[in-house]
């Protein structure tokens, strides 16, 4: 049965034939998605029907809580509920950083049942992973359909600068008034756009990842995504518009895509490559003291980077390799590290190899994924071919308005040639441009990012 989704009369999200026998873990999203318009005032009811408690802390920055989050205060006092207002201040947009962390964290008292925010990525992230460690349950309150993270099981935050990644939990409700979405400014729904078409690239990687790691696949979860960024390229005008068709048409494929993390309890489905080169902006411009581009518009221009060297890599005639000279060029594990703090600095280097201590490969392992890369070369082509034309996701992005370069996300050029080059190492996650690095191409690939210097 083909995945599908409809509402029940109180607005509440339901997805239906997501029934899977891949080999992948399952978990069927028990969360309660409330999608519609006049939403805010019912908040107290579906908080009561989760029998969640009374007391909670809510936190919002200063810009969402005059958005929304006075209007949710409000009616949960109205409700009889107890209500401590964390309103993060900031001149500068938010970081999930351990300053706001700790200001959410020292909100919490003893008599605190739940945690309710009021935001997009920065304030979702920065309650979720304070859910997370304090055992308590939150409620989400979407302020713009800017990323896929509402639904995440992941917080992406700052520690001292360094972007880093720690397990957390997904709200138990979660609430996208259409009307507060639609007050957004424009550039949060071009990151929202952005970061629904990177998942073409995800799905992509992911099912090379099964060709040649054997890794578990789940075609249901390949589907929902690509359902949702398909109807949302269709629909690109309205969405332009911020008619609330366009608006529910984004926020569905954003929850959708969000609603993989919750079924196969990680982001393979949602993230790969793309991702890793849009961290990497941000990574490197936050430790040079600048305010990286919205991370939806990282992803958005990261795509159509990374799509060349898909549609060049289904043409490529993997008969030519020359095993004993790959072999020869192969970077030692010692040149590895160099590289590695070259690339990404001291501190974050040595923690990505600490995270990802799988990725330096031995000889045998690297040989074998070449000789499966060869034997399974259709497959992989079919996977490649399978994307849409990139003239139509440039049209997309063009309609909206949305950055298309790096320049106009003030990355600089030897920032995204260092990007394109270690955008592979980020994470064990296995990508096409592995595969192309491990198969001794990479530096042919990547001759129009050429490098400054070389720390090996």
């Amino acid at each position: 049965m083909p995945v599908s989704i409809s509402y029940d009369q109180n607005s509440r999200l339901e997805i239906s034939g997501i029934e899977c026998d891949c080999p992948c873990d399952h978990s069927l999203p028990s969360q309660d998605i409330y999608v519609g318009t006049g939403l805010l005032p019912k908040i107290p009811d579906y908080i009561k029907k989760r029998d969640l408690g009374k007391h909670c802390v809510l936190v919002a920055d200063n810009i969402t809580y005059e958005i929304a989050g006075r209007a949710v205060e409000d009616s949960l006092l109205q409700a009889g509920f107890h209500v401590i207002p964390c309103v993060i201040h900031r001149e500068q947009p938010m970081d999930p950083d351990e300053r706001a962390c700790g200001e959410v964290l020292l909100s919490i008292q003893p008599e605190t049942e739940f945690l309710i925010s009021v935001g997009s990525g920065s304030i979702t992230d920065t309650t979720r992973v304070n859910a997370m460690r304090t055992k308590l349950p939150f409620v989400c309150v979407g302020t713009a359909a800017s990323m896929d993270g509402y639904t995440s099981i992941v917080a992406p935050l700052l520690l001292r600068g360094v972007k880093i990644h720690r397990a957390a939990v997904c709200p138990e409700i979660i609430v996208c008034d259409i009307d507060i979405l639609r007050t957004a400014p424009l550039d949060m729904v071009q990151s929202g756009v952005g970061d629904v078409l990177g998942k073409y690239i995800a799905k992509a990687d992911w099912m090379i990842g099964n060709i040649i790691n054997d890794e578990p696949y789940c075609p249901v979860c390949g589907e929902i995504v690509t359902d949702a960024v398909n109807k949302l390229v269709d629909n690109v005008d309205e969405i332009s518009e911020i008619t609330e068709k366009g608006i529910r048409i984004l926020i569905e494929a954003l929850l959708l895509a969000g609603a993989t993390i919750m079924i196969i309890g990680n982001t393979r489905a949602v993230a790969s490559v793309e991702h890793n080169i849009a961290h990497y902006w941000e990574m490197m411009q936050l430790l040079h003291g600048n305010h990286p581009p919205a991370h939806g518009a990282s992803v958005g221009v990261a795509t159509l980077l990374a799509w060349p060297l898909f549609t060049r890599f289904a043409q490529e005639d993997l008969t030519r390799l020359d095993m004993a000279k790959i072999r020869e060029r192969r970077i030692s594990r010692e040149e590895r590290v160099k590289w590695m703090l070259h690339a990404f600095g001291e501190e974050a280097g040595k923690a990505i190899m600490h995270d990802n201590q799988g990725d330096f490969l031995t000889w045998e392992e690297q040989k074998r994924r070449i000789l499966r890369a060869q034997e399974r070369f259709v497959e992989i082509k079919k996977v490649i071919d399978d994307l849409p034309d990139l003239a139509r996701i440039l049209e997309a992005m063009k309609a909206l308005g949305a950055s298309e370069t790096t320049k106009e996300l003030g990355v600089d050029e030897n920032l995204l040639n260092l990007s394109m080059h270690c955008a592979k190492d980020y994470r064990t996650r296995y990508t096409l441009f592995k595969l192309i690095d491990e198969c001794g191409l990479l530096q042919d690939y990547l001759e129009d990012y050429p490098l400054v210097e070389r720390p090996y």
